[in-house]
């Protein structure tokens, strides 16, 4: 019976032992597989941590870059910033400066156009005077016109001298004498004599060399009648020749030759306040 037991013992004891390999043989497989997968997980586990930190460090190294970049952009919008501020101090500055200078501009412009229609009404008046008084010699060759802001008064050489003479005869000095009276009324006007022959050659006029000493000469006959007899101030007298190179007329026919023989009376507004408004 001992025996027997014993038998019983071992052979459940050998069941159990052979029940536990085999046991163990398909577990370790299956802990080998797992162990397997575990580790494939593992490295690809690895792997992908490996590619996060990489971009995390390609991150944030672009974003140091960009910060980087950043301040430089903040660094320059501060230049630009002050710039901007101190150029718009600078031209309201700069406007206020020009809206004055115009200002000043306007005004003196204004006094100008001012000074101009004083002198253009005074030309007008005394072209009004002179052809009141002079209206009796108009038949005999006299003009009064306006040209460029002054007074034009044009005398024939029949009005005034003897052919080839540079003496005024009696209608000319009653004619320049009329002229006088109103020149004397107006201190504030320059005069200027002009001289001007046709293109005819003369000869045979003693110490009258050519048309520009006939030119002058009747000129400052003119001029000497006007202050020596006549009062004018000679201050406001000028004397010139233009011999026949400033004709009116054509110089191949005697009416035109006529024409271009001429004394002319430039009377001009003394323009003073006008200048010292301009040097301004």
């Amino acid at each position: 019976m001992k025996k027997f037991n014993l038998f019983i013992a071992l052979f459940l004891l050998a069941a159990t032992l052979s029940s536990c390999v085999v046991l163990s043989t398909k577990r370790y497989k299956s802990l080998l597989a797992k162990q397997d997968s575990l580790n494939m997980g593992w490295n690809e586990s690895q792997l992908n941590n490996e590619s996060l930190a990489q971009r995390i460090k390609r991150l944030q190294a672009d974003t140091a870059e960009l910060n980087s970049k950043l301040a430089v952009l903040n660094e320059r919008y501060s230049d630009l910033d002050a710039n901007y501020t101190k150029l718009r101090s600078n031209s309201s500055s700069e406007i206020n400066k020009l809206t004055g200078d115009l200002a000043k501009r306007e005004q003196r412009l204004k006094e100008v156009e001012e000074v101009l229609r004083k002198r253009d009404e005074a030309t007008n008046k005394l072209r009004e005077k002179l052809q009141d008084a002079l209206l009796g010699f108009t038949k005999s060759g006299l003009t009064v016109e306006v040209k460029d802001g002054k007074v034009y008064v044009s005398l024939t050489d029949k009005l005034l001298f003897p052919s080839g003479s540079i003496i005024i005869d009696e209608k000319g000095k009653q004619a320049l004498t009329q002229l006088a009276q109103v020149l004397k009324q107006q201190p504030d006007i320059n005069i200027a004599v002009e001289g001007h022959t046709d293109s005819q050659r003369i000869s045979n006029l003693g110490q009258i060399k050519d048309n520009w000493d006939l030119s002058v000469l009747r000129s400052t006959s003119v001029v000497r009648f006007l202050t020596d007899e006549q009062k004018v101030e000679s201050v406001r007298m000028t004397a010139t020749g233009k011999g026949e190179f400033q004709p009116l007329a054509d110089n191949a026919n005697a009416d035109g030759r006529s024409k271009n023989r001429r004394i002319e009376i430039v009377l001009s507004p003394k323009l003073d306040e006008l200048y010292n408004l301009i040097k301004q």
